[in-house]
């Protein structure tokens, strides 16, 4: 259904809605799934094929576009770009705390929950693909979670794909969550250590931080509260491009003195601090992140559990405090204001083993849809080698390996990046 359409400099956005099944197995209640067109101006009419979108996350809400600049500029060139809002994000129907605290009790929403997944969205991106186009194959790009999604289309449904570009997110197809969270640690170790490199007088100053935050209760402007455990998941930002400088930028202001001399936490920082933490917006990321990886199996906590091989990052380690990374874990149910009354449907979930599997490893080992990735070698969020292990086995297959970009190449240097990977699935390279 075609709800509106806007012009904006350099583009035309028209809004589709689409009603769909909340569960394709048991078909009955429905949701909504937002999907956002944008095309050049003067191309409104031709006949351009789609280039759909699937962001990273999981739990993110596809790109707002502003102008006709980064990766979405150069994908107009050649196409249409269908920005999808997944289940459970943007204007889709949405997964927060106000929508799940109307569906009932905790295991009546970890099982709504249990269909947030990149199966369903790939069901729902298909159910799409033929209401626009019918038997027609399109081209996906999917960008770290997105590029989890992409996978597991090429695994469900590759009828339905003509090109298939990724970005930072090939996934392993059969390790389970524990061996994820087990290289990621080291990763997040590697980039800690580059980062105290650049910046060693952030070492004092971050045990400052953690020491004050041990001691004393701070509550965050959004009624969060902000612990220690909390502060150092800014760590987050150590596998962006120009994550090191907004972390350390941040850091410089943390402190003031109060009237009476004493110290205290900046306000300001807080502030700050809470506009580069979205758990409280993107709840799935907390309730869905470990069960990326799930397949029969229970994540229990993973990167929790996980957390005691690695005494390095105990707050009492003698050498530096160190950020962790996108790992999750329990107590973010008490820390974060918008994810308290989720405490219970998170503990089902990650108790559950009953997730399906999300790749069919004999399928992919057949592939004849073209596929370029770019593998980011310094990668903190996907590992290199698990990527490079899922390549070997995925014929048609080319991998573009780079240490000139971090994890979000992509956003930051979208139009070289979508570039290299259009020459490279059209053998141009």
């Amino acid at each position: 259904m075609l709800d509106t359409t806007h012009r904006i400099p350099g583009l035309v956005l028209h809004s589709h809605t689409f009603a769909l099944p909340l569960s394709y197995a048991n078909p009955g209640q429905t949701i909504q799934v937002f999907a956002r067109e944008v095309v050049a101006p003067g191309k409104v009419d031709a006949n351009l094929p789609y280039l759909v979108y699937f962001q990273g996350g999981p739990g993110s809400g596809a790109p707002r576009p502003v102008d006709g600049g980064g990766w979405i500029g150069r994908a107009l060139q050649d196409y249409r770009v269908l920005l999808l809002d997944q289940r459970g994000t943007g204007r889709s129907t949405p997964i927060t705390a106000q929508t799940l605290a109307g569906l009932g009790d905790a295991q009546v929403q970890a099982d709504y929950l249990m269909h947030f997944r990149a199966d369903n969205i790939v069901r729902d991106a298909e159910a799409i693909r033929q209401q626009l186009i019918g038997d027609q194959p399109w081209s996906i790009l999917g960008q770290s979670y997105g590029g989890f999604c992409a996978m597991h289309y090429l695994s469900a449904a590759p009828q339905g794909l003509k090109q298939v570009l990724i970005t930072g997110g090939i996934p392993s197809l059969t390790r389970p969550a524990d061996d994820v969270y087990r290289a990621t640690y080291r990763r997040v170790v590697d980039k800690n250590r580059l980062y105290y490199q650049r910046y060693p007088d952030d070492v004092g100053r971050v045990r400052q931080i953690v020491d004050h935050l041990l001691q004393n209760a701070v509550r965050l402007p959004s009624g969060g509260d902000l612990t220690a455990q909390r502060f150092l998941q800014l760590g987050l930002q150590l596998g962006m491009s120009g994550g090191f400088e907004a972390l350390h930028y941040l850091l410089e202001e943390a402190f003031i003195s109060g009237a009476d001399g004493q110290t205290l936490l900046n306000w300001n920082f807080l502030f700050h601090l809470e506009q580069m933490q979205n758990f409280d917006t993107n709840p799935i990321y907390t309730l869905l992140h470990e069960a990326c990886y799930t397949q029969g199996t229970a994540s229990q906590w993973s990167a929790q559990r996980l957390l005691a091989e690695f005494p390095e990052f105990a707050l009492d380690a003698t050498g530096p405090v160190l950020f962790t990374g996108e790992m999750v874990y329990p107590w973010m149910l008490d820390a974060y204001a918008q994810l308290r009354s989720l405490k219970e449907a998170a503990l089902i979930l990650a108790a559950t083993e009953a997730w399906p599997q999300l790749y069919d490893v004999e399928q992919l080992k057949r592939n004849t849809v073209p596929v370029a990735a770019a593998v980011y070698y310094d990668d903190m969020y996907v590992h290199r080698e698990f990527s490079e292990e899922t390549a070997a086995l995925v014929p048609n297959m080319k991998l573009w390996m780079t240490n000139e970009y971090e994890h979000n190449g992509l956003r930051a240097d979208g139009g070289a990046v979508l570039g290299r990977l259009l020459a490279l699935v059209r053998s141009e390279v």
